[in-house]
């Protein structure tokens, strides 16, 4: 073990990213494996010296921004991008994520609850203001369940969406489905609450510039309402219209109902749910 951790992965990380790699020429005599900290330092957008200070642990404390700067230009995979964080959490002040302002809330009320039984066999799921999925119908797990979308203890649609691999096969109008995600997660969210600024950097670092690059953009309205591509790994493609019900009270949820929009998508829901024909009905519009 060493108390440099950060540093010491960092310095690994670009001795084992060839020029090539990174579309730049290898030139000659190198002697170095891998990038030199210059070559990482212009792709990162950061100066040599700082670079420096962190491989050498005189800095520990990167913004969420440099350490994703620095894994975009490391090309690092999810589970090394995690590693990276969790080591900078380690080395750093976690004193930002302990403020005392109350988390989003996770309770359901029953009538809530009640709700989504009445929508049964629909797709049907509620999400707090930073993306938690908290309930669902069971039509749902159906659909979503396959998807990957309710992996983990505590499911996010907007880590799934950006985080996981699976999430670009499911959606093929991805990027319209990252707009939206981050439309609705800056309308819904409290940006300086600490809980919010927590996922926001964590994505910072996990998902890199598609986050980092839509959360600078000029914030937009998110579609309440639309159709969307799905590609089910059970029963094809599925074509949905959405509607966002939002619920008056102080915790921010909403309601996310998916309807079929076609005949063949209400064919294939009737499928997954195990239902004959007719447990749904197309809507058009």
């Amino acid at each position: 073990m060493t108390d440099n951790e950060l540093g010491t992965y960092l310095r690994t990380c670009r001795e084992a990213v060839t020029p090539a790699d990174v579309g730049l020429p290898a030139g000659p005599r190198r002697r170095t494996p891998g990038l030199r900290r210059s070559e990482l330092a212009t792709l990162a957008g950061i100066s040599v010296e700082y670079l420096t200070r962190l491989e050498q642990g005189r800095d520990r404390h990167p913004s969420p921004s440099v350490l994703g700067a620095l894994a975009d230009a490391l090309h690092l995979p999810m589970d090394e991008r995690m590693l990276l964080r969790r080591l900078a959490k380690a080395s750093g002040d976690d004193a930002v994520f302990c403020s005392g302002a109350s988390a989003p809330s996770h309770a359901v009320r029953p009538a809530v609850r009640a709700l989504l039984d009445r929508l049964e066999p629909t797709p049907a799921v509620l999400i707090n203001w930073v993306g938690d999925i908290l309930a669902h119908t069971e039509g749902y797990t159906r659909f979503a369940g396959p998807l990957g979308i309710l992996d983990g203890d505590r499911p996010n649609m907007v880590r799934y969406v950006f985080t996981d691999a699976r999430a670009r096969t499911a959606y093929p109008d991805w990027d319209r489905v990252a707009d939206d995600q981050v439309a609705r997660f800056r309308q819904g969210a409290p940006l300086q609450d600490t809980h919010v600024a927590a996922l926001i950097d964590e994505l910072t670092v996990t998902a890199g510039a598609p986050f980092v690059d839509r959360m600078a953009a000029p914030p937009a309205p998110p579609r309440r309402t639309g159709h969307d591509l799905v590609t089910h790994p059970e029963v094809g493609t599925l074509r949905l219209l959405h509607e966002t019900l939002s619920l008056p009270d102080v915790d921010a949820q909403t309601i996310l109902v998916h309807l079929p929009a076609d005949d063949a998508t209400t064919t294939a829901l009737d499928r997954l749910n195990g239902r004959t024909p007719g447990a749904l009905r197309a809507v058009s519009g």
